[in-house]
């Protein structure tokens, strides 16, 4: 059984698969301004670790979004998720408030899928 870990480091590693599967480690925007920005900009990073991996966003089975503020970030951010998503091809989802790493961030976002 092969474990294959893409984009690693002495702490994580950016996605790991195993079979035909694709474990994503939270994504991180830049110092975005606002919550859409930020959202666009870590929807950028797991599209480009997914093809990594053999796999996109039409294959995703599960997505954990973490927000800063839920109250005002949740509908940009699910403005921004909507867009990106294909149509018929939405993955099961929890949504939820976190502090997270650094206070610039406002959105962190994990995701599993399959290989295509």
């Amino acid at each position: 059984m092969t474990i294959n870990r893409i984009s690693s480091n002495e702490r994580l590693s950016g996605a790991v698969t195993f079979k035909n599967l694709v474990f994503l480690s939270g994504q991180v925007p830049g110092d975005g301004e606002d919550v859409a920005t930020q959202t666009r900009e870590v929807l950028a990073k797991i599209d480009g670790l997914l093809a990594q991996a053999g796999s996109d966003k039409d294959h995703l089975l599960n997505a954990t979004i973490y927000l800063k503020d839920i109250s005002s970030g949740f509908a940009p951010m699910n403005a921004q998720w909507s867009a990106w998503l294909s149509p018929g091809m939405a993955p099961t989802r929890t949504t939820l408030q976190a502090e997270l790493a650094r206070p610039s961030v406002l959105v962190e976002i994990s995701v599993i899928a399959v290989r295509k």
